[in-house]
């Protein structure tokens, strides 16, 4: 929500970026991003710390919340109820937001006669949406596949997919933006095309 705020600002007012992302505001803005976050988790800790446990395997690669669950002998609801109302709030908010931002760079963006500068903006929003889009949808999917037990193995591969190929996916997304790195990784392309060709 940060980024795409911190876009906003730059894209809708370049002039006055500096004076409303001062580093004051950005402290403020990580501060409470960081306060919300923790004191969520912390009342989901607090919830889960309360169960009575009757089994010890987890199935699954990392000890996750609701993973957690599956542990215990007694009813899990109110833990159901409040992950649920966290994921709702957390993910609506941040989608809310993000969509909001956008949308304004996109109306800024149409009404701007400065092809130049719409494409620099559209690129480096592009970017950014597709790297929360992959995380989205990632975590749409661990979360759904929680929800079925046949599907253990499909969620331990999802879960170690996430946290090897998200961050594998952000470098390179991001990456790409640089024209240095764009220019090597087309000519390692190009010299792998170059070198297949000749093995035929």
């Amino acid at each position: 929500m940060i980024m795409a705020f911190d876009r906003y600002v730059a894209i809708c007012n370049p002039l006055r970026y500096a004076t409303i992302m001062t580093h004051r505001m950005v402290l403020v803005l990580s501060v409470w991003a960081w306060a919300i976050t923790l004191s969520l988790v912390g009342i989901l800790i607090g919830l889960s710390v309360r169960l009575s446990r009757c089994r010890v395997n987890i199935v699954h690669f990392f000890c996750d919340n609701a993973s957690l669950f599956k542990l215990s002998c007694e009813s899990v609801l109110i833990n159901n109820i409040y992950g649920l109302g966290y994921t709702v709030v957390l993910l609506g908010s941040s989608i809310g937001s993000v969509t909001l931002t956008y949308l304004r760079i996109a109306m800024v963006c149409l009404r701007s006669k400065n092809k130049t500068l719409n494409r620099k903006a559209l690129q480096t929003c592009a970017t950014h949406l597709a790297v929360y889009a992959i995380l989205l949808v990632s975590g749409f999917i661990i979360i759904i596949m929680h929800r079925f037990p046949q599907l253990v193995a499909h969620r331990k591969v999802a879960s170690v997919m996430g946290h090897v190929v998200l961050p594998t996916l952000n470098a390179l997304i991001y990456g790409l933006q640089i024209k240095e790195v764009r220019q090597r990784v087309m000519a390692l392309f190009r010299k792998s095309k170059v070198a297949s060709m000749d093995a035929k």
